[in-house]
């Protein structure tokens, strides 16, 4: 299949649903080879499958905790192995734990340590080493317009700021290898995960966007392929001058809300 990353593979961490999946979806249809990694293999297998059912291209499901050293070490070797380099790593695993600060259990911060920023901590570093061989790699990481700050997500919050800070790092580090780090803050997305944010606050999810759309200039809450977009955009040739950036995809200037 020809296209703008045709002879390009991409890994996508928590690709098997939501953000992540549609992020896959879009690389495919530029013409990139796809690697999809989730706790649940099976999810991850079927994944791929829907790619190159709908896309035509190579791709390969692969189960991995990405806070698991282990995992991690035995992941890009095998992906090399599988679909013949790594170029491209989308950084989007991940998990919520949300409570307010009396309430958070050490486990509740902990988890979400271990899969936000150990995760994509793993993930660059393993990734970059096929890349700097290369001379040619984007790495995107997944923040959130929380990193702002959110009632309820003093750990996720803290987790996506880390990644801001670690995508800036890295991009000083790498630059010079051929190698962009950049980073996708989005706001208010309709997935599963902000699905169960609405359940946990007792609201009707349906209800919940429609409330939530009120705040957004643009009048309505994102879709995940509006977050895919400009993680293609960023994974392309043509970004090769954008590094160390945070790009809020939020659908206009963020302003905070309770809740």
């Amino acid at each position: 299949m020809s296209g703008r990353k045709s002879g390009r593979v991409a890994l996508v961490t928590g690709g098997a649903g939501g953000i992540g999946f549609a992020t896959a979806e879009r690389l495919a249809r530029d013409g990139a080879a796809i690697a999809i990694c989730d706790l649940d293999a099976s999810l991850a297998v079927a994944a791929a499958a829907r790619i190159t059912d709908a896309h035509g291209v190579k791709a390969r499901g692969y189960r991995a905790n990405v806070g698991d050293s282990e995992d991690v070490g035995a992941l890009v070797p095998a992906i090399v192995a599988d679909l013949g380099s790594l170029d491209i790593l989308v950084n989007n695993a991940g998990v919520t734990r949300d409570n307010l600060i009396h309430k958070m259990t050490v486990e509740n911060w902990d988890d979400i340590m271990f899969v936000h920023l150990r995760g994509a901590f793993l993930c660059c570093q393993a990734a970059q080493a096929a890349m700097v061989k290369r001379g040619w790699g984007r790495i995107v990481n997944l923040s959130s317009t929380s990193s702002l700050g959110n009632r309820g997500q003093a750990n996720y919050s803290t987790a996506k700021a880390g990644l801001q800070g670690l995508t800036r790092s890295l991009a000083l580090e790498l630059g010079r290898f051929g190698i962009t780090v950049n980073c996708v803050a989005p706001g208010f997305i309709d997935t599963e995960m902000t699905q169960k944010t609405a359940i946990r606050l007792g609201k009707d999810p349906d209800s919940y966007k429609a409330e939530r759309a009120k705040g957004i200039a643009v009048g309505r809450v994102g879709v995940p392929g509006d977050v895919a977009n400009v993680i293609a955009f960023l994974s392309d040739d043509e970004a090769a001058f954008v590094s160390g950036q945070v790009i809020y995809v939020s659908g206009g200037p963020e302003t905070r809300r309770g809740g």
